[in-house]
């Protein structure tokens, strides 16, 4: 099921700068400028900053709402980004790739170790020789304490209120975002409610260190704080590197 449908370019307002050049130095540090598979990419936002890092970016999401902004953002910064509308779990491409990356928690939508799996099985196949597969997760730390009873609004534009609120899933480590906006409509005066429900699964590092490796992948390293810390028990993301 695709998120992000209904408000896409809400949600897309939301966007973390900060976050985003943090992503974009934790993968500049540990590669090249070349080819690179950005899975869960979404509005393209990172692409476009990688992009003028000189890498040639493609991106791949299973949200068309998503890919339609990122095509936008893309003509307005005069920047090139491949665009494929494919399941991360599943895609075949006829290339391969020296990076391919997954961040803003994406991986942590997928419901399974075995989804997971799949997907890193696919990452393998599209990665060249020596080539590097860049990720973070979001930590059962995170799940079970940071975003208990968890709530955040935003009502900078009185015309487009954001409310977040977190609820325990009904898996081990897991969590549901309860997701709104409140968006103002001139012709009736009155505010539309667009809300979707949001689960991520989370798991110990060593388990996703085991199936990175049951993979095939080699090199394997996992830090905090986007790449600049150890990773400890009170860790909220976790952020991995592994080699082919």
């Amino acid at each position: 099921m695709e998120n992000y449908t209904s408000f896409a370019k809400l949600y897309d307002q939301l966007f973390d700068l900060d976050m985003y050049l943090q992503w974009k130095d934790f993968v500049v540090k540990r590669s090249n400028p070349s080819k690179l598979l950005d899975l869960g990419g979404g509005n393209g936002r990172l692409g476009i900053i990688l992009s003028r890092e000189k890498y040639q970016v493609t991106i791949l999401d299973l949200s068309l709402s998503m890919l339609q902004i990122a095509q936008s953002h893309a003509e307005k910064n005069n920047v090139e980004l491949q665009l494929i509308n494919d399941d991360m779990t599943n895609f075949e491409l006829n290339e391969k790739f020296n990076v391919i990356t997954s961040f803003s928690d994406s991986i942590n939508y997928l419901s399974s170790k075995t989804e997971i799996q799949t997907m890193f099985n696919h990452v393998f196949n599209h990665l060249n020789d020596s080539g590097v597969f860049l990720f973070d997760l979001i930590t059962p730390h995170m799940a079970n304490v940071t975003y208990d009873n968890y709530m955040y609004n935003n009502d900078d534009d009185p015309q487009n209120i954001f409310m977040w609120t977190t609820f325990p899933g009904e898996k081990k480590n897991s969590v549901d975002h309860d997701l709104k906006f409140f968006t103002y409509r001139k012709d009736i005066d009155a505010f539309k409610i667009l809300r979707e429900i949001h689960h991520e699964q989370t798991y110990e590092n060593e388990v996703i260190m085991q199936l990175l490796k049951n993979t095939g992948f080699k090199n394997i390293q996992y830090t905090a704080d986007f790449g600049n810390s150890k990773v400890d028990e009170n860790s909220d993301r976790v952020f991995f590197e592994a080699r082919k």
